[in-house]
This record gives C-alpha cells, structure tokens and sequence, in this order.
C-alpha cells in the first residue's frame, strides 16, 4: 500500500492530510502556520504521519499548495532581477513593456526592458521583418552589464508561432549562461500581448522564490526519511511537477481557493453547487461546475499586474475565525484585520484580549469550539445584543456574497468547508440546503492530495489552410499530449473544458479555441 499526503499553507493554518492510494482518508491535522512556513509544514506532516501510524518511507506522493510566490509579490521580496524583451517592431510600441506596473515592483525587479523588430500576425505571417541580429547582441550586452537574473521574452502572436521567442531563448541562454532562467511567453499566457507579457515577467521575476521553496522542501522530506514525488498546485485546480514549478512558479498564485473547491467537490460528491471556504482570515465564495472551480471571465490582477491566467472566480471577503470584532457605541465592526495564526494566543477564549469572531460563535454556542485550551468562561461579560448582531452582520456578509456568485435565481446546495465553518449558520437565503460534509476542516488539503494533472491550450488557428473540424481536434490533441507530458495516465485523460470564438473583421476566417485535458496522476 503506498500513500500521498497532501499539504495546504494558509495565513493561520498549515493543513495536512494522509490517503491511500484508492483516496480513502486516513488521517487530518491542522497545525499553526509558523512564521517561517517550512517549520509548519514539517511539524504538519510529522503529525499526520503519526495520527495515522504510516511509516514515512510508505508516502509516494507529497502535493503542496503553497503561498511562497504569492507572498513575495505581495511583499517584494526575494524578487529576481529582471530583463524582459518584446519581440514586436515596428508594431506595438506605444505601450512599453512593465508601463502598467506598479512603481515599487518596477524598482524591485528593474526596469531594463527592449523592444526590438520581429513578431507575427495572427496567421503566421511575420509582420515586417525577421529578428535583427544587432540589436539581439544590443541585448545581450546590456543585460549582461546589468546582471540580470532572470529574462521574459514576449512576442507579437507568440502563441500562433512561437519561431522568434525559441530562437531568441538560444541565443541568450548560450550568452548568459543556463544559471540565469528565461522564460517565453507563449508557454505560460494566452492571446493578449500585455497581459501575456506581464505574465512572462512575474514568472521570471518569481524563479528564485520558487526554486528555494522547492528544493528546501525535497531536501527537509528526504531528511525525514521521506524520497516522495513532489507536486505543487496550480490555480486551475491541477498539479505540477517539481521541474514545471520551478519553470512556471506564477502558476502557483491563487491556488489555495482552488483547491478548496475541488476539496468540497470530493467531500460531497456534487459537480455543481456553490463553494464557502471559510479560513482564519478570509471567506472565499466560489462556483463548482462539472467537477472543477468555475473560471473567471475577466483579467486578473497579481501583485497589482494585468495578467491573462484562467483564475478560478472567487469572491473574497475579510471574514474568518480569527477576524477581529470592534463594538463602538453599539455599532458592531467585523475586520477585515485578523489575529491569524496567533489566534491561540490573542483570542478572549484563549486567554487573549482581543475579540474574534471565534469568541462570539463559542459565546453563541460553547458546542461548536472543540478544543483543549479554549475556556467559555472567559466570555460571559459579552452582551447578549453584541453576539446577536455580529452573527446577523456574518450571515447578512455570506449571503450578499452567495448572491453575487449566483449567475442565475435559482436556489443552491453550498458545501461548507475550511476551519471558520463555524461561523456560518444552518440556513443562508439563496441556498437550497447547507452541506457540512465530514472532514470540511480539512478541504483544501484534500483538494490538493486528489487534484488531477492537466495540459491547456489557447490559441488560434487560421482556417485558410484547414477546416474547422481540424482545428478543434489539433487543439483537443494538443491539450491532451500536454497533459501526458504533465504525468497523466494515458487512459484517464479526457477533455474538460473546451472553448471556441470565431474571429470577426479579419480579411480571413480564424478561430480561438481554448481547450483544457485533465487526467489521474501516472503512478
């Protein structure tokens, strides 16, 4: 019998949970994510090791949803040094590379950016003229007198012919060396050249960061006795490996609302309902349909950059188990501040001085808190009208949030999951029934240990030399032979989500076809 522990960090827990190899659980903890990320991890899966008397050498697989690269956006930090290049002239220049981005993370990644001649039109064909081989050494010589650590190359209609970036890769891989990674846009974004830009320089930018919570992981698990296969999670609710995370680490952002949808998903056995994820710090309302997070229809923004990733449509509000309560004057104030992983410490139950929504649930009803440390008793001076109207301003917060998901009238079944389900009450408007499956505590974590792995397409095709009906299987092989290639077993993959537009006011007739294959982890 082999097993796979599956791993979620978030701002106040780091979850971890142990399934045999037919997916039945075994065992669930959730410890204090610690300040450090890595100790909280460990002492996770020491625990749920222990909790179900697996011996460590026993896990094959170890998936981790981890919000490293998440925090160094958001904090600047551990950023590498960036170079980016849009292969684009005389086309696409009246918006520089990096112009939308804000100042602080311009500085912190550097603003050496070139725009050179080059690029396709949406069929193939070049727009002027192919690369200049001056003004490549232009570029090389001034990335290398910078010391870029790392390169984004973007060019026009990338995806449709990706010629141009391959060979610019070649030759500045050969001049500055394998240690300083590049990546192309066509690999990692869609249609859109701004946004795919943007996108192919948050991941250079992200490398570094990516590469160190990798490998510090892969050498704590092997330090524990521990050789598993290592995934990290993707924000399309699938996983990578540990070469494609350290490739495309931005393809980690977002990931943890992700797998709490697929989470719920396994726990109730529904394929479509709505999705309340209830955490320390936030709640995140989200949509299941046909097994997998609805995606959404706008761009997204990471780290205050325009990007074109696929996100799943989540709305999140700043309510949690750790939210703070400020009552002035009778008025009732919730967050959206939170105590997080110190709510064993700051909260009134706990021996704290700090009001939380945790305390006013327990003050509604000591039965919903289940744990050693916390004491009822310290909270009998709360008024009776303070507890009423925090939980009638939780409910109210849900169910306009409930109501904003919803694309139609019609009445929901919401799974409710993550460790702040307490908060939420048996009846919400909006919903046809309230689901609490068991182990809802332990959602995201699951999400990630049964996530599938996956290939995705997007681009368009020209239908000047072949038929539509060729187009949609190009595009449907393809997705399925990335997903191969991602660690797909072969007889699992199917077709999950496929998407065409047709392409108006061209002199000739294209279309864009987006299609996603999915399949069950290759043992």
């Amino acid at each position: 019998m082999s097993y796979k522990i599956g791993i979620d960090v978030g701002g106040t827990n780091t979850d971890a949970v142990i399934l045999d190899n037919h997916n039945n659980l075994l065992g669930g903890i959730k410890t204090p994510t610690t300040k450090d990320i890595g100790t909280g991890i460990f002492n996770a899966i020491e625990e749920v090791l222990r909790q179900a008397n697996v011996e460590a050498s026993k896990v094959e697989y170890t998936m981790l949803g981890t919000t490293a690269c998440t925090n160094a956006l958001v904090e600047r930090k551990n950023l590498s040094r960036v170079g980016m290049v849009r292969i684009s002239l005389p086309a696409a220049s009246s918006i520089t590379p990096m112009y939308t981005w804000p100042q602080d993370l311009r500085e912190t990644v550097g603003e050496l950016c070139f725009e050179i001649h080059g690029g396709y039109e949406y069929d193939g064909s070049l727009i002027s003229e192919d690369l200049n081989e001056y003004e490549i050494n232009e570029v090389i010589r001034s990335f290398k007198a910078e010391g870029v650590e790392a390169v984004a190359i973007s060019g026009v209609f990338s995806p449709v012919r990706a010629d141009q970036e391959k060979y610019l890769a070649e030759r500045l891989r050969a001049a500055l060396g394998t240690e300083v990674p590049i990546t192309m846009s066509h690999e990692i974004g869609s249609i859109g050249l701004l946004e795919r830009e943007n996108s192919a320089g948050l991941n250079a930018a992200l490398v570094k960061v990516a590469s160190l919570a990798a490998g510090g992981l892969e050498k704590a698990l092997q330090e524990r006795g521990m050789n598993p296969r290592i995934f990290f999670a993707q924000n399309d609710g699938t996983l990578m490996d540990l070469e494609y995370v350290r490739k495309f680490p931005v393809l980690t952002i977002g990931s943890g609302p992700t797998n709490s949808i697929r989470g719920a998903a396994f726990l109730s056995g529904l394929r479509d309902c709505l999705v309340v994820d209830v955490g320390g710090t936030t709640t995140d309302v989200g949509v299941l349909s046909n097994g997998f997070p609805r995606t959404s229809g706008i761009a997204v923004e990471i780290g205050g950059v325009r990007t074109n990733f696929r996100m799943p449509d989540i709305l999140a509000v700043g309510l949690g188990g750790g939210s703070v309560v400020r009552v002035e004057n009778g008025d009732v104030e919730i967050g959206p501040d939170s105590v997080g992983y110190r709510l064993v410490e700051k909260a009134i139950g706990f021996g704290g001085d700090t009001l939380t929504t945790t305390d006013v649930i327990a003050r509604t009803d000591s039965g919903r808190i289940n744990h050693p440390a916390y004491n009822v008793e310290r909270l009998i001076h709360i008024p009776e009208t303070v507890v009423s109207r925090v939980n009638d301003r939780i409910r109210k917060t849900i169910e306009a949030s409930i109501d904003r998901m919803k694309t139609s009238d019609k009445d929901l079944p919401t799974v409710l999951v993550g460790g702040g389900g307490i908060l939420i009450p048996d009846k919400l408007a909006g919903t046809s029934e309230i689901i609490r499956p068991p182990h809802y505590q332990y959602a995201n974590a699951i999400g990630a240990a049964i996530a599938q792995v996956s290939g995705e397409v997007d681009r368009m095709w020209s239908l000047e030399k072949s038929t539509r009906h060729q187009a949609v299987e190009e595009a449907k092989e393809t997705a399925i032979r990335m997903a191969m290639n991602a660690g797909a077993e072969s007889d699992s993959i199917s077709i999950v989500d496929f998407e065409e537009v047709p392409l108006a006011y061209l002199s000739s007739s294209a279309l864009r076809i987006r299609a996603k294959a999915a399949g069950t982890l290759r043992n």
